[in-house]
């Protein structure tokens, strides 16, 4: 039980046991003796190690020590408070990215149906005879038939995610 609380309370005091040698004048060695329960200080050396742990002899002889809790509590918050720091740190970012992307993918749909507009439909005039031009043609009116059908639903899912971000916030 002495050991016990000798280690306790000098855990607790944040004091290794090379430094409450130092303070009590005894080699690191007869520190360790103790707290193993090898062997058992003295009488004043018992009053000595009380003054310089801030404990009474009463609690280093039989009373249990426990760590503080209130010190434990503090720290597990601190740490909590950190964690939680990080996770809003990287749902912003995650919001950014999302938003990012959703706004790039909206103006690019715009873009590409300007483009369809301004061009109107190229392949329409032209000669289908040379091989060449007819792969190139069908490639291009494929491509023009399934955007015109799958981009305004892609456009509508982006434009209702952006919004649906911008609400959160």
């Amino acid at each position: 039980m002495l050991s016990e609380n000798i280690r306790a309370v000098r855990e607790s005091r944040g004091l290794s046991q090379e430094e409450l040698a130092i303070k009590l004048n005894v080699v690191r060695q007869t520190v360790s003796k103790w707290e193993r329960g090898l062997s058992v200080p003295d009488s004043d050396m018992l009053v000595s190690m009380s003054e310089v742990l801030d404990a009474s002899v009463g609690a280093l002889l039989g009373e249990t020590v426990s760590e503080p809790e209130a010190d434990n509590l503090s720290a597990i918050a601190e740490k909590l408070q950190v964690v939680d720091l990080q996770l809003a740190r990287g749902r912003k970012l995650w919001r950014r990215l999302v938003r990012g992307t959703l706004l790039a993918l909206a103006i690019a749909i715009v873009l590409v149906f300007a483009c369809l507009i301004l061009l109107g439909s190229p392949y329409s005039y032209w000669d289908f005879s040379d091989p060449e031009l007819a792969v190139a043609g069908a490639l291009y009116h494929g491509f023009e038939w399934a955007f015109v059908r799958i981009a305004p639903i892609v456009l509508v899912a982006a434009i209702a995610g952006l919004f649906l971000l911008r609400k959160r916030e």
